[in-house]
């Protein structure tokens, strides 16, 4: 059945005059904070003891808006006999949030995690010059991140923690043990 001339034009003065009917709300955003979804997004933190100096993240931004500096520095052995390391040190880490484009790739290439997303969302500037921020500024942002949700109770346990777990039950039944050889001897 086709609709009668003008059922759109009704349509939508209908929803004009209950939008009309309802009270507005005004959000009186600087004087009170907006109540933010819990993983939103809003700058990107950085864990800097997670952070290999990969340079996965700069590699995959899109826009190029990641800033690395590192050295290599050697290691000791850990062991007598053993032989000296290399490590890679990181001497700068900045984030250019004026090139940004929030799409999250850097924090999901990053295979140590060592970059969050933090729901800090002011931090204008009034040069664009100072978008730019270093490892110190985008380590301040790391301790807003909020805890990863709760896993699912009927979820089955990471493989990681039951083998943690069966090699502590193992020793602890080691230890538990008396060595036999003890024993025999008077």
């Amino acid at each position: 059945m086709a609709p009668f001339p003008g059922s759109g034009l009704a349509k939508g003065l209908a929803v004009t005059l209950r939008t009309m009917t309802k009270k507005t709300v005004t959000a009186q955003y600087p004087d009170v904070q907006p109540d933010l979804p819990p993983r939103s997004r809003g700058v990107i933190g950085l864990f800097e003891e997670n952070c290999t100096v990969c340079m996965l993240c700069a590699r995959e931004c899109p826009d190029w808006c990641i800033y690395i500096d590192s050295h290599k520095e050697t290691v000791p052995p850990a062991a007598p006999g053993g032989r000296e390391r290399s490590r890679n040190v990181l001497d700068r880490f900045a984030i250019d949030f004026s090139l940004c484009m929030y799409c999250g790739i850097c924090i999901e290439v990053c295979p140590f995690d060592a970059l969050f997303w933090s729901p800090e969302f002011e931090y204008a500037e009034t040069d664009i010059h100072e978008l730019t921020h270093e490892r110190d500024k985008l380590r301040e942002w790391m301790w807003t991140v909020p805890a990863p949700p709760a896993l699912d109770p009927a979820a089955e346990e990471p493989k990681e923690i039951a083998a943690a777990r069966k090699t502590a039950e193992k020793l602890a039944a080691a230890q538990d043990r008396p060595d036999e050889r003890q024993e025999e001897q008077p």
